[in-house]
C-alpha cells in the first residue's frame, strides 16, 4: 500500500509553490478577518433564535483560524488543515443560516468569501 505524503512545513515547496501558498493562506486569513466583522455586526440581543449565536461561533472560528494562519512558527499541518476545513464548515452553515434574513447579505457574502478562501487554501496545501 502507497501513501501519498504532503508537504509539511513550506520549506518542502518549489519558489512558485510557497508564493502560492503564502498567498492563500494570507487571502484565507483576511477573509477570516473580513468574516468576523461582518458576523458580529450581525451578533445581537434583539435577534431570536440561531443566528446571534451561530454568527459569534462564526466569529470565534474565524478569529482562531485567522490566528493559527498568522502563526510564524514551525506548525503540524495536520492541525493547520483540521483548523481551516472547521472554518470552512462553520462558515459554509453561517451563509446558509443569514441566507435567510435580507438583512444578512452582507455577512453570508464574508461567509462564503472565507470559505471559499479556505477551499483555496487547502487547495495549495495538497
Amino acid at each position: 500500500m502507497t501513501s501519498t505524503t504532503t508537504p509539511s512545513a513550506p520549506e518542502e515547496l518549489g519558489h512558485h509553490d510557497l508564493v502560492r501558498y503564502l498567498e492563500d493562506r494570507f487571502a484565507c486569513a483576511q477573509a477570516c478577518d473580513d468574516c468576523v466583522r461582518e458576523c458580529a455586526m450581525r451578533q445581537g440581543p434583539a435577534e431570536p433564535g440561531d443566528g446571534p449565536r451561530l454568527n459569534s461561533a462564526c466569529a470565534d472560528v474565524c478569529d482562531a483560524t485567522s490566528r493559527v494562519l498568522a502563526e510564524q512558527s514551525d506548525q503540524d499541518e495536520q492541525r493547520v488543515r483540521m483548523q481551516v476545513e472547521w472554518c470552512r464548515a462553520v462558515c459554509l452553515q453561517c451563509a446558509s443560516l443569514c441566507d435567510l434574513g435580507p438583512a444578512s447579505v452582507q455577512c453570508a457574502e464574508a461567509c462564503r468569501r472565507c470559505a471559499k478562501a479556505c477551499d483555496e487554501f487547502l487547495t495549495t496545501m495538497g
